[in-house]
């Protein structure tokens, strides 16, 4: 899980950048574990097409005081 959030850090410097790099969002406040790729990327793809309020439910119900977890994963970021 930590090196996701580093490979996500590590764009942030690249020319065509992503979601996370253009709007510099470093801090994990939720997310899923998958055994495989091919899962993740069809729940990442999923989670995309949802409503903002949808999304916000969902952190809500795992997270609800919008804590920043990357200390969890031992991630300076």
């Amino acid at each position: 899980m930590g090196t996701r959030l580093i490979q996500h850090k590590e764009g942030m410097h690249k020319k065509n950048k992503s979601f996370t790099s253009r709007y510099k969002c470093i801090y994990l406040i939720y997310y899923e574990k998958y055994t495989w790729i091919r899962e993740a990327i069809a729940r990442e793809k999923e989670l995309k097409g949802w409503k903002r309020i949808k999304k916000e439910t969902l952190i809500n119900k795992h997270n609800p005081d919008w804590d920043f977890w990357n200390e969890d994963f031992s991630i300076n970021l």
